[in-house]
Formats: structure tokens, C-alpha cells, sequence
């Protein structure tokens, strides 16, 4: 067995501050500043948010390659991710939307040159299976609470001070993760190099090749589009069908803030009844939850921020055995090929996790704009009854359909 050491399991799993907050606030935020501060149309603003995003997809193959040639990680990690504290600090003190779309797309470049290097690295630290499934569950528990600091102190830093003040104090925790991941993994072990770059043709012809992993990715992308939308759509539905965009960040707090508590309990049912079971109970939990919610504007709010907490609750397992599965069926296609296939699979997974959470906003914004919603440059505008219904819509009935909707893949995973 290749033991990783603790300091180099927690300085690795730190770097999810860095992947959590960026991944997290722009689409949090993002929307509500284009749409009620820059005036921009939502259909517009759903595509400003999405593009650079689906552009990551695209670039990471060519940050890939320039991390493989140069033989060396870490550094990429250091210079990424400082690229992106920094321009991330500048996203929101602009004034245009032609502003925001350069600096968000230059910061998606920089994080290519940080996540890259960073998925790649688990791969690399160590090829025994529980070695590998131990980094994995750190990362995720530091992820869970990244996007709770970040996902419910951002609206708060926003709400208290400015748009450009978040982002400046948003940056900072960017760094933060990023010096923690860099010094905390000086000196790891590299157990084996791994390619993370390949030509479209190569990663396709490695993902046809591997059934499950196919199937199961393709679930993990289809929730996350669920997810991505629901998460554009907080701050509208505190705002508009809660009527107080106080609440955003209780309602945040009640998405995320149970999984910190619940994802032991989740790891428990996956090992007694199944990886599978627990994935297909946690996603109809989430899904009734959110069904609840389409009764917001006649609940009380006290009931609202319950089911939430429900909604948390099947969140946490829809992100737990998606990635508790992804070892299993890694490590089976390597045993079963001779060769080492983790950074290609922990690219491509990760490219479709971006691009889903990316599609969610672009979702949303699309939704309101067939609602009706008007943009403004102060949010003062008093919606039409048709944008209040796109808003509750939007986080609820599309996300809903969407958790339940790749489930089926799943039977025909088992059946293969």
C-alpha cells in the first residue's frame, strides 16, 4: 500500500477552496449582477455566464499539454491559481458587460492552468485504490465546505458592502487554497506520471471503450445541469418569490450546509446497500424536496428553508456516490486494459462537470427571459407575475426533472 501522508492529504484536499469558490460563486452571483446592476437581458447574461465556462471544456485538453510537458505540476498550481485570485477580484469592479465577459473568460483560461494540474495530482500521488478513495473523500469534505463559505458568505459580503468588495474577498480565499495546496504538497511522492492532454479522438476512444464510465458520467452531468440551475436561480427565488433577497443566504446554507453533516450517513447506506441504491435514493430525495418548494409562495417560510434542508440532504449524496463510484470504475478499466488511464478519466469527468454546472445558468437565464424579466441597472424593477413563475420554475421543476431524469442510465449500467 502507498501511504499518503496526512499533511499531503489535507495541503491536496485545501484546493478545493479554490475549485468550490470559483465553481460556486459566478454562478451564484454572477447572473443577478449582469442582469439587475448591468442591465444586461437574461438570455444574454445566461450566455455571458456560460461561454467562458464552456470554454474551460475546450481549453483544458491545451492546459493539459503544457502541464505534461513541462514535467512538473505544482508550479501550475501556484501561477494558476494566483492568476485567478487576482482576476477574479477584478470580475465585478467593471462597469460593461463586454468587461465582465473578457475578465471571467481570461480567469476560466487561468483556472484551466490551476484544475488541470490539480486533478491530475491524485492521480499521480499514489495508484493504490484506497489510498486514492481516501484523497478523494478529503477533497470532498473540504469541498463541501467550500462551497458553504463561499456560497453563503459571498451574498452576505455583497449584501453588507458591494459587488466589487465580494469579489475582492472572494480572491482572497482563492488564494488562500491555492498557497495552502502548494505548500502542503511540497515534497508528495509521484508515484507515476499520468497524461492528462489528448487529441478529441484519444479521450473518445478512451471513454467508448469504458461503458460505465460513460454512463455514469453522463448521469453526473445531467444532475449538474439540474444543479447549475438551481444554484443561478437562488437569488431570484429569495428576491422574487420569497420576496426578500435576505434569504439567499439561508436558503444556501440549508442547500449545502447539510452535506457536512450527512455524507458520513450517505457513505454508510453505499456501503450497505450499494454505491448504485444510495445514488438513486439521495437524487429522489432531492427531487421531492424540490417539488415541495414549487409551493413556496404559499408556504411559510419556516417550512421553505425545511425542505431545503431536505434538498441539501439528497444534494450531498448525489455528489458523494457519483464520485465514490468514479475510483471503482477506474481502477476496473486500468486492471482490464494494462494501462493507466486515471488523469484522461479525471479529465474528461471533471470537463463534464464544468460544462454542466456551466449550461445550469444559461438554463436559468433563458427560463426568465421567456418569463419576462426586465433587467436593470439597480434591481428595483417590479417583475411581471410571468417572471416571478420563471423564477420558481427555474429552481424548482427543471432541477427536479433533471436529478430524476438520468436515473435510468443507471439500470442500464447494472444491465451491462
Amino acid at each position: 500500500m502507498q501511504q499518503v501522508s496526512t499533511r499531503v492529504r489535507a495541503g491536496y484536499a485545501m484546493g478545493s477552496f479554490t475549485t468550490g469558490a470559483f465553481g460556486t460563486v459566478p454562478g451564484l452571483l454572477l447572473l443577478p449582477y449582469l442582469t439587475d446592476s448591468l442591465a444586461v437581458p437574461a438570455a444574454v447574461a445566461g450566455l455571458l455566464v456560460l461561454l467562458p465556462k464552456a470554454w474551460d471544456v475546450v481549453f483544458n485538453p491545451v492546459a493539459g499539454r503544457i502541464s505534461d510537458r513541462a514535467g512538473a505540476r505544482r508550479p501550475f498550481l501556484l501561477f494558476g491559481g494566483i492568476a485567478v485570485a487576482v482576476l477574479f477580484a477584478a470580475l465585478f469592479a467593471g462597469g460593461s458587460a463586454v468587461y465582465v465577459a473578457v475578465v471571467f473568460l481570461l480567469c476560466a483560461t487561468a483556472y484551466a492552468f490551476f484544475q488541470v494540474p490539480y486533478v491530475a495530482m491524485m492521480a499521480e500521488i499514489t495508484t493504490d485504490y484506497d489510498e486514492r478513495t481516501r484523497l478523494m473523500a478529503w477533497r470532498m469534505a473540504i469541498l463541501a465546505l467550500a462551497i458553504l463559505v463561499s456560497g453563503a458568505g459571498a451574498p452576505a459580503v455583497r449584501d453588507a458592502t458591494s459587488y466589487p468588495v465580494m469579489g475582492i474577498a472572494v480572491g482572497v480565499l482563492i488564494l488562500v487554497g491555492t498557497l495552502a495546496t502548494y505548500f502542503g504538497t511540497a515534497g508528495a511522492s509521484v508515484s507515476q506520471r499520468v497524461a492528462v492532454s489528448a487529441t478529441p479522438r484519444e479521450l473518445w476512444a478512451v471513454v467508448k471503450d469504458c461503458r460505465p464510465f460513460r454512463l455514469l458520467l453522463a448521469v453526473f452531468v445531467v444532475q449538474a445541469v439540474g444543479l447549475g440551475t438551481m444554484l443561478a436561480g437562488v437569488d431570484y427565488f429569495a428576491r422574487l418569490v420569497l420576496g426578500d433577497s435576505a434569504y439567499q443566504t439561508f436558503l444556501f446554507v440549508g442547500f449545502v450546509g447539510p452535506a457536512l453533516v450527512v455524507m458520513p450517513l450517505w457513505q454508510r447506506v453505499g456501503r450497505k446497500y450499494g454505491k448504485r441504491v444510495g445514488l438513486l435514493v439521495s437524487s429522489a430525495v432531492f427531487a421531492a424536496a424540490v417539488v415541495g418548494l414549487g409551493a413556496s409562495r404559499v408556504l411559510p417560510v419556516g417550512v421553505v428553508f425545511g425542505l431545503m434542508a431536505f434538498v441539501g440532504v439528497g444534494y450531498a449524496g448525489m455528489q458523494v456516490f457519483p464520485l465514490a463510484m468514479l475510483p471503482d470504475v477506474i481502477t476496473a478499466s486500468e486492471e482490464a486494459s494494462g494501462t493507466s488511464r486515471a488523469g484522461l478519466f479525471s479529465g474528461v469527468w471533471t470537463a463534464g462537470e464544468t460544462l454542466g454546472l456551466a449550461i445550469g445558468p444559461g438554463v436559468y437565464g433563458l427560463v426568465l427571459a421567456v418569463g419576462g424579466y426586465e433587467a436593470s441597472s439597480d434591481g428595483a424593477v417590479v417583475q411581471s407575475s410571468g417572471a416571478v413563475l420563471a423564477a420558481l420554475i427555474g429552481f424548482t421543476a427543471i432541477p427536479a426533472v433533471l436529478a430524476l431524469a438520468a436515473l435510468p442510465l443507471l439500470r442500464r449500467e447494472e444491465s451491462a
